[in-house]
């Protein structure tokens, strides 16, 4: 994810946060055991009755009472430009075809915060409504702390400075804390955080930026357990980044701007790079957001979160993972051999991605993105079936939040 419209606020913590009551019952229960409703015909919690206008209508069999368009638009997250959403995206919403917003820099104003993002999160929120779909939006952004924090205030605190201090662990609860307190301040409910890449070189590309906890990987499971435990104890889904591990790239290998190839052997991939997802998994996550670099002792010729290898046997399979998966920002330079955005959408889907991001802040690209997982559906080229188990994951998390 782009590093260049965050905010550094370390030293302005923002106070003015609220809190929420902790949940008795894990989101990873509610999330599988609605998920396995999939097995009687796929009906979770049916949709309210549409709003009138809805692209594609509705045929009383469809699963989830959504039209075949929804059933993916459902799994798209879409973005927009400057502070305020265009209308595109507000009739988008009402029709069914979004499932989640992601916010940036430059859809924030710094001057009047929080007003004027809680009075668009609102706005999104009352378009949701007023679709009908039954399952609140997604609003999400990279609350990591440090330079990739696009609000302003908490946590406020770069997860190396987190991995150096005398609490490492007491240190990720609190600032996993203010980040949910902070994002429920701004009407958000979802935090692409945090970093378990465990980086290699002083001032690599995590290191860089100060978004890695430790070169040792039991700090960063540690550490990244404990920020995933605040923060959802807090009501926010919160994601482990970026799988299977973005810790050994250079200061100069950044997968936003072109291809990166990880190339460690697999005994070291798994004992050092993936053991921080083992603690995330553990800590039942919500979300894993896999990387876009390739890694040979995996999958040679494809991207993580294009590879089945990766998402269906590694997470999945090895790890055990059953939350939802993401994708990183799906227009990143590395996938420029991949095709446009429609058939990068889709190459995703077939590997296993529940959630598209669609980062470029196009209105348009969120678009192409269910337009194009709507036709291979629709031709055979996606399983259908499949697809249904993905949405059913994402309804199940998104109906957690209320």
């Amino acid at each position: 994810m782009a590093t260049s419209d965050g905010f550094s606020d370390a030293a302005t913590p923002f106070e003015g946060s609220r809190r929420h009551d902790h949940r008795v019952v894990s989101r990873r229960s509610v999330l599988v055991g609605g998920a396995a409703l999939l097995a009687g015909a796929g009906l979770m919690r049916p949709a309210r009755a549409l709003a009138a206008g809805t692209t594609g209508g509705l045929g009383g069999s469809e699963p989830f009472g959504l039209s075949p368009a929804q059933q993916v638009g459902q799994r798209v997250i879409w973005s927009y430009p400057g502070l305020t959403p265009p209308p595109a995206l507000f009739d988008a919403i009402r029709a069914g075809l979004v499932g989640g917003v992601i916010f940036f820099g430059e859809n924030i104003s710094r001057l009047n915060y929080p007003g004027q993002i809680q009075a668009v999160t609102s706005a999104l929120a009352q378009a949701q409504a007023d679709s009908g779909v039954g399952y609140p939006l997604l609003l999400m952004t990279d609350q990591e702390g440090g330079i990739v924090q696009r609000l302003p205030g908490l946590p406020g605190i770069t997860e190396r400075n987190i991995g150096r201090s005398a609490d490492p662990v007491g240190t990720a609860t609190t600032a996993g804390t203010g980040a949910a307190e902070n994002l429920h301040t701004a009407g958000m409910n979802c935090n692409l955080a945090p970093v378990l890449d465990v980086f290699r070189v002083a001032g690599n590309f995590d290191d860089q930026f100060g978004r890695s906890y430790s070169m040792d990987p039991v700090v960063c499971g540690e550490c990244g357990a404990a920020s995933i435990t605040a923060q959802q104890n807090l009501g926010v889904v919160t994601t482990a980044k970026h799988f299977p591990g973005l810790g050994v790239a250079t200061r100069a290998q950044n997968t936003d701007l072109g291809p990166v190839v990880i190339d460690v052997p697999l005994s070291e991939l798994r004992s050092v790079d993936e053991l921080p997802f083992t603690n995330a998994v553990n800590a039942n996550v919500d979300m894993v957001m896999t990387s876009w670099a390739t890694y040979p002792a995996l999958d040679a010729n494809l991207p993580s979160g294009l590879s089945p290898r990766i998402v269906r046997g590694e997470l999945r399979g090895r790890l055990k993972f059953q939350g939802v998966t993401i994708t990183d920002a799906i227009e990143a330079g590395a996938l420029q051999s991949f095709g446009d955005t429609g058939q990068r959408s889709v190459a995703a889907a077939a590997a296993g991605m529940d959630i598209i991001l669609c980062s470029e802040r196009v209105v348009s690209q969120g678009q192409d993105a269910v337009d194009a997982l709507q036709a291979a559906v629709a031709d055979g080229q996606l399983d259908r079936g499949a697809g249904l188990q993905a949405l059913g994951r994402v309804l199940a998390l998104r109906g957690a939040l209320g």
